[in-house]
């Protein structure tokens, strides 16, 4: 994250954020300590820590002793001494908590003792601004210098020094790089002094800086100072997938929050059972498969059940553990498995005010008995779309046709009463005069137009359910009846 909106404009003034290096946007904050002792004097009159902390390019920081007793204060920016020349770097942070910050990462003040010069003038603040604007073109270019003369290196960043007297490349390489013929083609090409220094992956993520995979700026580039090896046995005792596109950060290694929390799992993991020794019971050898380590749960399973998991806490593997020490096997895991049965039953009681049972569980089932017989479609034919509207017709279910008797009026289970003023029934099988059986009447006065019409039927053919045949000729009756209404003589 480069501090190019908060940079340091012609006039010794912030470009962006106005508060001289101590705003929250970008990267003024970037490795930043707050001093709680600002406001505090020391006792007994003693002098201030004369040591003040600068901060340079990317989180850069360095420790200067100021001799000439400047009265400075955080923001402040300052000319400190250099290898050849001077730098230019601002002040963040003065007094006692920079000889904790010196203590923490063991820099002693015996040794080579670099110096702040003065505060940085108008003049000092234009060079600077001017080398600072020519990084980022010059660092395209010397990547294309490098790819034509197939290096397998890969620059990530350049610093100038304040007064624009040297220029620090730094790379990453996987194995060793021979860049002597490329410090000529920059030594040639920008007309100063290079400096080529190699940095791991990690330092490069941390210069660069970005979001990471949790949504918040890199550890490495806002407060992590100290980069400690990571190794995939983290992940082993978390109980995460070994996928390394998941635990990998985008320095690509593994992320440096995996160390974050493995001190509490490892505190955890001591109370319980190792997960290679095997439970011995009458049912079977059963086998560790899965640990919960916050809840105190483990899962077992027999050998050959390898999809019948078994849950049983970490008092109840000792137990067994115990017992398979003396040379006794329990009987089963189901006997400890049984008392951390969850019940999943989803309960929805008085959502909205109402009974447990509410109309919308179970339909009602509806009492009356539904003929699908002779169904009418109110809108139309199946086939009619005139509205838009999609009419399908519903197949028809033919219900079985119970067999009458010969005669209905005659029941063997029912006895008929005989009233003095009831009229006759009329018989259906009852023949006319002529001989000639009377038709049926036709009961069913919904389906008139839909059934078919009935032969009626003749003397040759008394049966009235049989079907006509067109082509067969009448045959002459051998014995005729005489008509008792004819005379006798002709």
């Amino acid at each position: 994250m480069a501090c190019e909106s908060c940079s340091t404009g012609k006039d010794g003034q912030p470009k962006g954020c106005k508060s001289n290096g101590t705003c929250g946007t970008d990267s003024c904050n970037k490795l930043t300590v707050f001093d709680w002792l600002a406001n505090m004097s020391l006792p007994n009159g003693e002098a201030p820590f004369n040591w003040i902390e600068v901060r340079f390019k990317n989180g850069r920081k360095e420790y200067y002793k100021n001799t000439e007793n400047l009265t400075l204060s955080i923001g402040d920016i300052v000319a400190t001494q250099a290898a050849n020349g001077h730098d230019i770097g601002m002040v963040t942070l003065t007094g006692e908590l920079v000889r904790v910050q010196m203590k923490r990462k063991k820099i002693s003040q015996d040794g080579e003792i670099l110096k702040i010069y003065r505060k940085a003038s108008q003049r000092d603040i234009d060079i600077w601004s001017e080398a600072r604007d020519k990084e980022e073109p010059m660092k395209v270019r010397a990547r294309q210098f490098a790819i034509d003369l197939k290096l397998h290196m890969k620059i990530s960043d350049i610093e100038y020094q304040g007064d624009a007297s040297k220029a620090t490349f730094y790379y990453t390489a996987e194995e060793r790089v021979d860049f002597r013929e490329l410090i000529k083609v920059f030594a040639r090409e920008f007309r100063t002094r290079i400096e080529m220094k190699q940095v791991g992956f990690r330092q490069e993520a941390s210069r660069l800086g970005g979001i990471g995979s949790c949504g918040r700026e890199l550890c490495c580039s806002t407060w992590l100072t100290d980069f400690r090896s990571v190794s995939t046995s983290a992940a082993r005792y978390q109980q995460l997938s070994l996928n390394p596109q998941k635990l990998a950060g985008q320095c690509g290694k593994l992320k440096c929050c995996l160390n974050y929390e493995l001190d509490t799992y490892l505190d955890a993991l001591k109370e319980f059972p190792k997960t290679e020794v095997k439970l011995k019971t009458q049912k079977g050898t059963a086998v560790c498969q899965k640990t919960d380590i916050f809840k105190g749960h483990m899962w077992y399973a027999y050998e050959g059940e390898w999809m019948n998991w078994h849950k049983i806490t970490i008092e109840q593997a000792k137990e067994i553990i115990e017992l398979n020490k003396k040379n006794e096997a329990v009987g089963s895991l189901e006997e400890y498995a049984v008392d951390l049965l969850e019940d999943t039953k989803v309960e929805f009681e008085n959502v909205v005010g109402q009974d447990s049972l509410t109309r919308f569980d179970q339909p009602k089932k509806s009492k009356r008995r539904r003929t699908t017989k002779n169904i009418k479609n109110t809108k139309g034919d199946a086939g009619d779309n005139s509205k838009g509207n999609t009419v399908v017709a519903k197949p028809t279910v033919k219900r079985p046709v119970r067999r009458k008797s010969a005669n209905p009026n005659q029941n063997s289970n029912t006895k008929t009463k005989q009233t003095p003023n009831a009229k006759p029934k009329q018989n259906p099988n009852a023949k006319t005069a002529d001989g000639e059986a009377k038709p049926k009447p036709n009961r069913n006065n919904r389906n008139r137009n839909k059934r078919k019409p009935q032969n009626k039927p003749n003397s040759q053919n008394p049966n009235p359910n049989a079907k006509p045949n067109p082509n067969a000729k009448a045959k002459p009756n051998p014995n005729p009846k005489p008509n008792p209404n004819t005379n006798a003589k002709k």
